[in-house]
């Protein structure tokens, strides 16, 4: 065969394998709304950028006839390019070709990238859709999906790993995003689930449909599964693009400076009067947040779960920063099982990556309640004391109003290792608010039984009790309180600490790794 031959055969392979499943089911996913999984590429790598890497790849099982079917490119898409200009490496699975399912040479590519990635010290994005193990490969695909997961754990905190559920993720699929930092999903498109309705149905005899049982919503407002729930695919892919904005390329650098033409010595005046004279009226935590931060940007993580609290990004003078709040229009901010584990888990994702932490404090405690005890909100607050003790980040706290008893201490205070701690003069720091404390303390109910008129007494010691306690200063006398501020010198006073913070070392104790309450 000529030069010219083998040339042209090449182009035709290439070209053979680009249509994927063929042309009829390629305008078949685009109907139903989806793109394919090389449309996925095309759209998520900067123009020209990305390069395919075992294209040629084919399974080689001889089960049920198999030897017989041709299953372009092993089902996924693999390769690297850049993202607004930096490298990333990733995997598209194509529904088209065999539904996506994963089998020994499907689930190897995914391995060899993924290897790449971590030897590259560069993010992973995994594009998802497929219809599970390929039952034809029988313990081969099982295998494939161990070796994933191995993967998974091993790159976890070196390098951030992206996960888009684009379509069905169902058995052992659903594995390998839950282990990775961030999970997309699609609204009506995505789905997830251990077991699929019709085995339920078998099961347990329950009737569901599979947008009730894992659709994006599901997930990101119940079970916490996925983080985000985007429009389309288009917009899914749009969303991570701006998520890799915040991360750096792996666990040894820093997330890239974005200049944001913000005024670093801006003051934010409105944060003066946010605060309701009627320490019981909620305030929107998300109106400080983006008060605060450059360009009133903030890419909100986990929006619809636990939405007592608020995790996410955003920039303070050009640098990204993880920010966490406390949410008094939702539950007047308590801390519950869910909150506590959302928390926890940002917290973690923050300090593997080398993003300084801000918490923005109004919590009146951990929310009470038999079923929070069964369900063990003893282990699920501890996870949140054990993320922020454990995180060596620049750690900043501002008490904007309630900062009480044990969840004083769990929101990150100085004494889980915040480096700084800024109060508002609105802060009130005690162990419980003012009434619980006269009901509670024995003279206060002394001096209330032996009056005349008792609904004054109280009033009075509730008074009494919230100028000597309910205040900042007391905390700050002893140093718990760094400083205590206007609010709307917040932001000038956080990036003062930012850079004087920024060179923070903080080395723990030798050991292979702590045991989580998990």
């Amino acid at each position: 065969m000529k030069v010219s031959e083998k040339i042209d055969l090449l182009k035709k392979k290439r070209e053979a394998v680009k249509l994927m499943g063929g042309e009829a089911r390629v305008a078949k996913q685009n109907e139903k709304g989806k793109l394919s999984a090389r449309q996925r590429v095309d759209y998520l790598f900067d123009e020209g950028t990305f390069r395919e890497v075992d294209m040629f790849v084919q399974h080689r099982s001889t089960n049920f006839g198999l030897e017989k079917v041709e299953v372009p490119s092993d089902g996924v898409i693999i390769g690297h390019g850049k993202i607004n200009g930096r490298h990333v490496f990733a995997f598209s699975q194509d529904f088209t070709s065999r539904g996506g399912s994963l089998g020994e040479m499907h689930a190897a590519k995914i391995c060899k990238i993924m290897d790449m990635a971590v030897k590259a010290g560069a993010p992973v994005v995994g594009m998802n859709d497929s219809g599970g193990a390929r039952v034809e490969e029988g313990v081969d695909a099982l295998k494939g999906y161990g070796d994933i997961f191995l993967r998974n754990s091993r790159a976890s905190g070196v390098i951030p790993q992206i996960s888009a559920i684009m379509g069905p993720c169902a058995g052992g699929a659903v594995y390998s995003p839950a282990m990775t930092d961030f999970v997309y999903m699609v609204k009506k498109k995505s789905h997830m689930f251990i077991t699929s309705p019709y085995v339920i149905k078998t099961v347990t005899g329950e009737e569901t449909t599979f947008e009730e049982l894992g659709g994006a919503l599901v997930h990101n407002s119940k079970s916490g599964n996925a983080h985000f729930a985007c429009e389309s695919d288009e917009d899914t892919l749009d969303s991570i693009k701006e998520l890799l904005e915040y991360l750096p390329n792996n666990n040894m650098e820093e997330a890239p400076q974005i200049p944001m033409g913000d005024d670093p010595e801006r003051l934010c005046p409105e944060l003066d009067t946010i605060i309701p004279d009627d320490s019981k009226t909620p305030y929107d935590m998300k109106t400080v947040i983006e008060t605060v931060v450059d360009g009133g940007e903030f890419y909100e993580v986990h929006e619809s779960y636990a939405e007592n609290a608020i995790v996410g990004f955003a920039r303070l003078n050009n640098r990204s920063v993880g920010i966490i709040g406390n949410q008094p229009t939702i539950q007047a901010g308590c801390l519950d099982i869910d909150a506590s584990d959302k928390i926890s888990r940002f917290v973690r994702t923050c300090d593997a990556f080398n993003i300084p932490l801000i918490s923005f404090v109004d919590v009146p405690g951990y929310l009470p309640g038999v079923q929070q005890e069964w369900d063990g909100i003893i282990r699920h607050g501890a996870k949140l004391l054990w993320s922020y003790a454990e995180a060596t980040v620049p750690k900043f706290t501002v008490v904007t109003r309630k900062d009480y008893g044990g969840s004083y201490i769990a929101m990150c205070s100085k004494h889980l290792g915040a480096d700084m701690v800024f109060a508002w003069p609105t802060a009130e720091i005690a162990v419980m608010g003012a009434k619980g404390a006269v009901e509670v303390i024995s003279t206060y109910r002394k001096q209330i039984a032996d009056a005349d008129d008792k609904q004054a007494k109280t009033q009075e010691k509730i008074e009494e009790y919230e100028t000597a306690f309910n205040v900042p200063y007391l905390a700050a006398s002893r140093g718990y309180v760094d400083d205590i501020i206007l609010p709307s010198e917040t932001r000038q006073r956080l990036i003062d600490g930012l850079e004087a913070m920024c060179t923070k070392t903080e080395i723990l104790p030798p050991k292979k790794h702590g045991n989580i309450p998990l």
